[in-house]
């Protein structure tokens, strides 16, 4: 919070938003540790091996986390520098 400005509240929002993907990642990550990468399906006499279908959800998420990171206007913290500095 302290890398954006508080007083936009869409930067604020996208925050939020940020955190609320975290958290369902994280929760996902915690079923397909739990259950497995992948999952035995039985559909009548058939029964086969998939991966797990949270997979693709967490890729998306995923996505979704890179694209709103991409999307912060963070705050410049750097102090300007010279060519002197770059030696």
């Amino acid at each position: 919070m302290s890398r954006i400005d508080n007083t936009d509240p869409v930067e604020v929002e996208k925050v939020g938003r940020y955190l609320k993907h975290i958290e369902m990642y994280r929760r996902m990550e915690k079923t397909v540790r739990e259950e497995g990468v992948s999952v035995t399906t039985v559909n009548g006499s058939q029964e086969f091996v998939k991966s797990h279908p949270l997979l693709n959800e967490m890729n998306r998420v995923n996505a979704s986390l890179l694209s709103i990171e991409k999307s912060f206007n963070f705050k410049d913290d750097e102090e300007d520098h010279d060519a002197d500095d770059l030696i």
